[in-house]
C-alpha cells in the first residue's frame, strides 16, 4: 500500500519505480513470494509501479504470486467512500488492476470489504467468468466475518482461500474475544465470534494486515506509548536478544505461533525493516507457550481473566 507516491492524482516517476524494485528484491531475499495489492492503493499507483517492475524484469512474474483486491470506491458518485461488489464492478476493477500490473492474471482476488448490497449470486457469476477467462485463480475475502464467508461460499463453486483481517499484538480483538465469552469485559470487543475458528476448520488462510503494529513496538521510542506498550516493546527486545534475532521477527513469530498459522502481511516499504523479519518462522516454531502468553499479558497491561 505504500508504493507509488502520494494518494492524490499526481503521476509516479522513476523514483517510485525504483522503490518498488527495492521492496520486491528485499521481500524475495527473505523468501516472500506473495505480494498483496488493492485497486485503490495510492489511487492505483501501487499496482502501476509494481507492474512497471514486472514489465522490465524478465521471468519475475513466474517467480511470485500476485494478490489484489476490489470492492471499495473512493471519491466516486458524490461519496467519499462506498462499497461495490456488483458483478459489473468486480469485472471492471479486476480488468483495470490487470492492466496496471501488466499481467494476464492474479493468483488471488480478495473482496476488500463487505458490501451491504452484495448479491452473492452476482459475485459468483463475476468470479466464475474471471476464472474461466484465466484472469483469477483463487478467491478470498478481506474484513469478513465467519457468517459472511459462509453466506458467500454457498453460492460459489470454488472454495474461499483467504480472509485478510487486521491482526497483531496491538490489535487483539480477534484474540481477546475468544477468552472473554461469558465475561463482562467481553462487551468491549466486537470481533465476530467464530470467524477465526471457521477459517481454521475450512482451511481458509488468515492473512494479518497491520502485523507489525505500525512500528509501535519496534520503531523509534515514543513519549506517547502507554505503559503496556512500553512493557511489550521491552519484552520484545529481551526475547530478541535471547534468541539472537530482531524484535520484528519475534513480533511476527507471536502471530505465526497461533494454531491458525496466521500469515503476516508486511505493510512496509523499508527494505531494512523487511529484512528484519527474516527469522519470524523459526521464532514461531521455537516460541514456548509461556513466551507467547507473556507477550499477550504484556500487551494487555493486565493478567488474562
Amino acid at each position: 500500500m505504500g508504493l507509488g507516491g502520494p494518494w492524490d492524482g499526481t503521476s509516479y516517476g522513476a523514483a517510485e519505480i525504483e522503490q518498488a524494485a527495492a521492496v520486491i528484491e528485499a521481500a524475495q531475499g527473505i523468501g516472500i513470494e506473495l505480494f498483496d495489492h488493492a485497486d485503490i492503493y495510492r489511487s492505483g499507483k501501487s499496482e502501476a509501479v509494481f507492474g512497471e517492475v514486472l514489465a522490465r524484469s524478465q521471468g519475475l512474474r513466474e517467480k511470485i504470486l500476485l494478490q489484489t483486491k476490489c470492492g471499495i470506491r473512493l471519491g466516486e458518485r458524490g461519496l467519499d467512500t462506498h462499497y461495490d461488489l456488483s458483478r459489473e464492478a468486480i469485472l471492471e476493477r479486476v480488468n483495470e488492476s490487470l492492466k496496471r500490473l501488466q499481467t494476464d492474471y492474479v493468483d488471488v482476488l480478495l473482496l476488500h470489504r463487505p458490501d451491504p448490497l452484495m448479491d452473492p449470486r452476482e459475485v459468483a457469476d463475476a468470479v466464475g467468468q474471471l476464472v474461466t477467462e484465466g484472469k483469477v485463480r483463487q478467491l478470498g475475502v478481506s474484513n469478513m466475518s465467519g457468517a459472511q464467508i459462509e453466506f458467500l461460499q454457498d453460492c460459489l463453486e470454488m472454495p474461499i482461500a483467504a480472509n485478510q483481517l487486521e491482526m497483531s499484538l496491538l490489535r487483539r480483538d480477534w484474540l481477546e474475544s475468544t477468552v472473554l465469552v461469558n465475561h463482562a469485559d467481553g462487551l468491549g470487543f466486537n470481533f465476530p465470534h467464530g470467524t477465526v475458528e471457521l477459517c481454521m476448520a475450512k482451511g481458509i488462510e488468515l492473512q494479518a494486515y497491520g502485523s507489525l503494529a505500525q512500528g509501535r513496538y519496534t520503531g523509534a521510542p515514543s513519549e506517547e506509548m502507554s505503559p503496556a506498550e512500553s512493557a511489550t516493546a521491552g519484552m520484545l527486545q529481551r526475547l530478541a536478544a535471547e534468541k539472537g534475532t530482531t524484535p520484528e521477527s519475534v513480533l511476527l513469530g507471536w502471530l505465526m505461533r497461533h494454531p491458525a498459522r496466521i500469515s503476516p502481511v508486511l505493510g512496509t516499504t523499508n527494505p531494512g525493516r523487511i529484512a528484519a523479519c527474516s527469522d519470524a518462522a523459526s521464532v514461531a516454531a521455537a516460541m514456548t507457550r509461556a513466551e507467547w502468553y507473556g507477550l499477550w499479558v504484556a500487551a494487555r497491561g493486565s493478567n488474562i481473566p
